[in-house]
């Protein structure tokens, strides 16, 4: 497998992670990232997983990213006496907030959220089971919703309730994401991701409870919600990344306003300098298939092709059934769609004005890189604003960020054409910073003699915002 593939790979871990050899095959197939999907398992399940990662990626020299996915507020219906049932169109069937959780029949069934009498009225669409099921309410009486089914079909056990044109008051963060948030911080997840989130004061309200629990993880909003659509930029700018997470905001929006919307998002925030993910069914065949469709194909190209960060896998590794082939798969069409002139050529931002020196600098060796034969960049870095303000222009050129904070440089993992290298600089001789930062590069063989690098750096070390320095050498 190709390392230097510039879009990265999140994959989800499940039961068919936890088989030996199958986490470092993915990672020697192109992992980037993995997501712990908090809507399954306990707290000692993620917390065994982190670790495991973490040992991976050593033996595998790797930064391997972790994102805590938190559940969110999932609005789903309860159990049923049988375990499912069959719903015929044009049959009533009724939503009972009052209903026992295991009493659910072909006539009625309970719900979770308790509140949604409230949020819905006569003629609302309800969409269960991703969009599977159409119930179309009738009217609400008390803690019932009388409902006509529209689109019938099999319902089973716990399925998921989406309102069409969104609208639920559910609350982004739920006792128990407030709870696994601490479980994440505990764990050292480098990204958590908020489920559901409707404004910018959600984000806000994460990383306040982040705060309070002495974590420093980046924030992913998950945009799932029609309601978040028209405060996208305010919820960007609150957050360290964007899902486009497209089961939820499908079945919210509809499919057939879901390409444009994901385009939109793809482009805002790399306008606004922030990363972003394109997620959901993206390689849905291949939780069995050992080849993928060509529609996915088509899929997981087109996201790269718009300029995503990464793209992620779900069910297809946390319980397909060879995750590690997946991987590679997505990696192989990722090289592909990253062949294309398209993926090299970038005018973001050549009209602005900057508002930071790290950021001019950033922005300077950019262009330089681009219109010059430059091999590689080296960008030393704190934070890791440097090396995110280069990854947001379309480049062929590798970005590789030096960091001597392992947290920053797991973080880095996640930023489309950055290679992040541990480069502990505590007791470095600033005199021989150039030699040493290529030698860190020549001992992973990503550089030859006689090669012409671009690196930057600040001319004071370990300060964040600091960088003020663009030079060009040659390889000896």
């Amino acid at each position: 497998m190709n390392r230097f593939k510039r879009t990265k790979i999140v994959a989800t871990l499940g039961p068919a992670t936890d088989k030996e050899g199958v986490l470092p095959a993915m990672i020697a197939a192109g992992l980037d990232v993995v997501r712990l999907n908090f809507s399954h398992g306990k707290a000692e399940d993620h917390i065994k997983r982190a670790n495991l990662v973490r040992e991976c990626a050593k033996a595998a020299g790797r930064e391997i990213a972790i994102m805590a996915d938190l559940q969110g507020p999932k609005i789903r219906i309860a159990r049923f006496k049988l375990g499912k049932i069959f719903l015929k169109e044009g049959a009533q069937f009724i939503l009972d907030a009052n209903l026992s959780k295991e009493a659910g029949d072909d006539k009625s069934v309970g719900i979770d959220y308790k509140n949604l009498p409230k949020d819905v009225q006569g003629g609302d669409l309800l969409l269960l089971d991703d969009g599977r099921l159409v119930l179309k309410v009738h009217k609400v009486q008390q803690n019932k919703i009388v409902c006509k089914v529209e689109v019938g079909g099999e319902l089973s056990n716990n399925k998921g309730i989406n309102r069409k044109g969104g609208g639920l008051s559910a609350v982004a963060l739920t006792p128990k994401d407030k709870k696994d948030l601490k479980t994440a911080v505990e764990l050292n997840a480098d990204y958590i991701a908020i489920s559901f989130p409707r404004s910018a004061a959600d984000m806000k309200k994460a990383r306040s409870l982040l705060k309070e629990a002495k974590g420093k993880a980046g924030l992913i909003a998950k945009i799932e919600r029609s309601d978040a659509i028209p405060l996208l930029d305010e919820i960007i700018r609150a957050s360290d990344a964007v899902m486009v997470a497209r089961g939820d905001l499908g079945v919210e929006i509809g499919d057939a306003e879901l390409p444009a919307v994901q385009k939109h998002i793809i482009q805002r925030a790399r306008s606004l300098d922030k990363v972003v993910i394109t997620a959901t069914q993206m390689m849905e065949s291949m939780i069995h298939n050992a080849i993928p469709t060509r529609a996915e194909v088509f899929d997981v190209a087109n996201a790269v092709l718009d300029g995503t960060d990464a793209v992620m896998l779900s069910g297809e590794t946390a319980t397909g059934d060879h995750p590690d082939l997946v991987v590679a798969a997505m990696a192989r069409i990722c090289l592909g769609a990253e062949r294309q002139v398209k993926t090299q050529v970038s005018r973001h931002r050549v009209e602005c004005q900057f508002q930071r020196p790290d950021e001019a600098i950033a922005m300077a060796a950019m262009y330089t890189a681009n219109h010059y034969n430059i091999k590689a960049i080296i960008a030393l870095t704190e934070s890791g604003a440097t090396p995110l303000w280069m990854s947001r222009i379309r480049s062929g050129i590798p970005i590789y960020a030096l960091a001597h904070s392992v947290q920053t440089t797991r973080r880095l993992a996640l930023y489309r054409g950055v290679y992040p290298i541990y480069f502990n600089i505590d007791k470095l001789d600033k005199k021989r910073l150039n030699d040493l930062a290529i030698a860190a590069l020549k001992k992973h063989g990503t550089l030859h003699k006689g090669e012409r690098i671009l690196i930057t750096y600040g001319d004071v070390l370990k300060t964040q915002g600091g960088t003020n320095t663009l030079k060009i050498l040659e390889v000896s």
